[in-house]
Formats: structure tokens, C-alpha cells, sequence
């Protein structure tokens, strides 16, 4: 019999609804596995046993009942501390849940605790090491809240991406990240870096939980992915402007998946960007930067000593950026977004690699969001999908990308992708 712990969220709560199986049951498997993994793991900031028993006891009927939840440490909640990976924010206690977890505890899920995050959700890492190797970073900034899933202490995990924050460390650990369409899932009461950018989103273990939780959260349909559609679909192969810093491993995995999907009925064809969009990257840190900088405009006042010299350095640049140069970098942006669907005309979806690579050994350093930032910055639904091992044993994704407002979609699309490679 498969530990409750180790269930997809859609199987606990088919069997939660069946009454073969507790939240409490369930709740008690997560915490075991937290005790005896999380000391190496430290996938969580802040998880209070009692109370998440106490939380699971007195969780309400609906879609997510019972289902245990991560919340990423960016997203307040009313009874647990939110210190956003800081110390400037030690100890702060918020008066009230984020959206999206009071949206999940009205749904019936139970926010369990909260998972690390990197400072700020910027690339200062915690303390979070890869389940699959303590000696190999989670990625970030999401880290806590993929190491907890891929780990088997949680179903499922809120995670934000303003880069690649959700996709990168969900391929590093070897879980089903879902980045949605900008906008799908309320950002009131997250720590907001920048406002341009930054998208919740989740992950889990299968598609079909993605569906299920973002859609519960987000008051949408995002319909069964698990449904065979009845054809196959058009995909393009888009290696980005980046290709040349894609892992010889990586290139060989998109090869490979390619050919499995062509095999499977599915249409492959090459799909490169304008020239154009390549300009996103310096755009990208243009707007991220800048925003930052107002953001937390009230943090350097105060305490710029207590920024990691990294962010320091970030906000800075942000700070002195020129009108000019900020504009220009915004209207890039919406030229790009406009174009985009008529660029992918005559295709389902983009494949494209999830991150360069395996997960780089050390924690120090959480990986490079160089295959991205660019969907980030389009503002388009994008899945990672565990797709094999690298030459360490650790897990390489891939990237499905779909046209912004088409989530439900490209979560079909990534399930027919996921069976198709097995």
C-alpha cells in the first residue's frame, strides 16, 4: 500500500471524498516525512506540527479537502510568520492570509507551513539542498517549496516566478511546475517584487494536480488534462537565442523527446523567435531591477546593510536607471506580447529546454533562468515536466509554453507530453 504521503493530490482527494481516507491520516504522513527528511532537506521556514494537525481536523469541504498545502515564505498568512527570506522581516507576524491562501483554506486545503524562499525572491539562496543530492542547490527562488514536494513532505506547493523562479527549481528537482498565464492567480498579499513580472503559480508531482490546485485557486476550469485529446498536436522546437548554453545533455534530452512525440503522433517542427525578442534579456533586468528598486525602497532606507550584496547591488542599478532606458524596455515588452501568438501560428505549443542543465552542485548558487525569463516577460503559461536524469542522477525537465490565456490548454498538452514520454 502506497504511504499516504507519497499520493498524488487528485488520488487523496479522490479518496478523501471516498472516506477511505483522513486529512488527519494524511496530514500525519506529511509531518513523518517531514520529521525524518527535513533536517537534511530544510525545505521549510516555519511548520508548526499541532497546528497543522489542528488545521487538517478542522479543514472544510470543497475541492482541496483536505489536501495539504506549502505556502512559498513571499505569501502572508495569517497565523504563520512571514519573513519573505530576510532578516530585515525576522519574526513579522501578518493580520491576514494572501489571497491565494485564504482562497485555499476556503476550498479546504490545509496550509501546512511555509517553505523557504530565497531573499526577497531574488537569487540570495536559503538554506534548502536538493532532495535528490544535500550537495546540489533546489534552484530558486521557489526552492522550499520544490524540495518539499519532490521529497514527498507536501501534494502540493505555491511557488512565484519573476524570472524563472517556478519552472527552474521545479526541473531541478523533478516535479511538475506550472507557471500560468500572468495574472490567473491573485497576487494580493504577496511581497511583490515586481509588479510587471511577478506570477503565482504552483507545484505538485502530476499535471493533473497542477490543474487541479491552480484552478481551484484561480476560480477556473482548467479541465482534466488526464483526457486524451483526439489528435496530436503541432509542436515547435525552440532552442531560444540561448541554445549554445544548453548542457550537452540537454540538447541530446530535447532531441530525444522530440522523437518520442513524433513517434507519439505529434507534429515536430523547428519554431525560432525573431531575432527580436533576444533583446527581452537585457529588457528583463531593466524592468525586474527597476521595479525591485521600488519595491523595496523602504528596506534600503532602513537596513541596506542587512540586503545580501547581490540585491544591494540590484536595487542600485534599478535606482539609477533613466527614464529613457525604462521605457524602451517596456515597450519591448508589450511589442513582444502582441507578437508573440502570431509567431507560434499553426502550433499547440512550444518545447524548450527548463533550465540548462542538471541542478549545480553547491547551494550557493541556485542555477541560471536563462530558458525562463523569456516566457516570464510574454506572460504565458508555461509546465515543466520531469523527463529523465543527467550524468549525476539528477533530474533534467522540459518546458511546454503555451499563448497567454490558453492554460487549460497547455496543462492538456503537457499531460499528453508526460504520457507520451513515460
Amino acid at each position: 500500500m502506497t504511504d499516504a504521503n507519497r499520493l498524488s493530490a487528485t488520488e487523496a482527494a479522490r479518496q478523501i471524498a471516498a472516506g477511505t481516507l483522513t486529512p488527519r491520516a494524511l496530514m500525519e504522513a506529511c509531518l513523518a516525512r517531514v520529521a525524518a527528511r527535513d533536517p537534511a532537506v530544510h525545505a521549510f521556514i516555519h511548520l508548526d506540527p499541532d497546528q497543522a494537525r489542528a488545521a487538517a481536523d478542522a479543514a472544510l469541504p470543497g475541492p482541496l479537502h483536505g489536501l495539504p498545502v506549502g505556502v512559498k515564505d513571499v505569501l502572508d498568512t495569517a497565523d504563520m510568520p512571514s519573513q519573505y527570506g530576510s532578516p530585515i522581516w525576522t519574526g513579522w507576524q501578518p493580520r491576514s492570509d494572501c489571497s491565494a491562501a485564504a482562497i485555499t483554506r476556503r476550498l479546504g486545503g490545509v496550509v501546512m507551513g511555509k517553505t523557504v524562499t530565497t531573499e526577497f525572491a531574488h537569487r540570495h539562496p536559503g538554506p534548502t539542498a536538493n532532495p535528490h543530492n544535500p550537495a546540489h542547490t533546489p534552484g530558486g527562488s521557489s526552492s522550499g517549496s520544490a524540495a518539499a514536494v519532490a521529497d514527498f513532505q507536501v501534494p502540493l506547493a505555491f511557488g512565484t516566478q519573476t524570472a524563472g523562479s517556478i519552472i527552474r527549481p521545479a526541473a531541478f528537482c523533478g516535479v511538475v511546475g506550472y507557471k500560468p498565464s500572468f495574472g490567473t492567480i491573485s497576487r494580493m498579499g504577496m511581497k511583490i517584487m515586481a509588479d510587471s513580472l511577478d506570477t503565482v503559480g504552483v507545484m505538485a508531482r502530476t499535471v493533473a494536480d497542477c490543474a487541479l490546485f491552480a484552478g481551484a485557486v484561480a476560480g477556473r476550469d482548467l479541465g482534466d488534462p488526464e483526457q486524451k485529446p483526439e489528435r496530436g498536436p503541432g509542436v515547435g522546437l525552440c532552442r531560444t537565442p540561448h541554445w549554445d548554453q544548453a548542457s550537452p545533455e540537454t540538447q541530446a534530452l530535447l532531441a530525444r523527446v522530440a522523437k518520442a512525440l513524433v513517434r507519439a503522433g505529434a507534429r515536430v517542427e523547428d519554431r525560432e523567435l525573431p531575432n527580436s525578442f533576444a533583446a527581452l534579456a537585457e529588457a528583463h533586468n531593466v524592468v525586474a531591477n527597476s521595479e525591485s528598486a521600488a519595491a523595496l525602497a523602504w528596506e534600503y532606507s532602513v537596513a541596506p546593510e542587512k540586503l545580501s550584496d547581490s540585491l544591494r547591488e540590484r536595487v542600485e542599478f534599478g535606482m539609477v536607471c533613466d527614464e529613457a532606458t525604462r521605457a524602451n524596455a517596456y515597450q519591448l515588452f508589450h511589442d513582444c506580447q502582441d507578437r508573440f501568438a502570431g509567431h507560434t501560428e499553426g502550433l499547440d505549443f512550444l518545447l524548450t529546454p527548463a533550465a540548462p542543465g542538471e541542478a549545480p552542485a553547491g547551494l550557493g548558487w541556485t542555477g541560471d533562468p536563462i530558458f525562463n525569463y523569456l516566457w516570464t516577460d510574454l506572460h504565458v503559461p508555461c509546465v515543466t515536466l520531469p523527463a529523465g536524469t543527467g550524468p549525476n542522477g539528477l533530474p533534467l525537465g522540459i518546458q511546454i509554453v503555451g499563448r497567454r490565456g490558453e492554460d487549460r490548454q497547455t496543462l492538456a498538452w503537457a499531460q499528453w507530453v508526460a504520457a507520451a514520454i513515460g
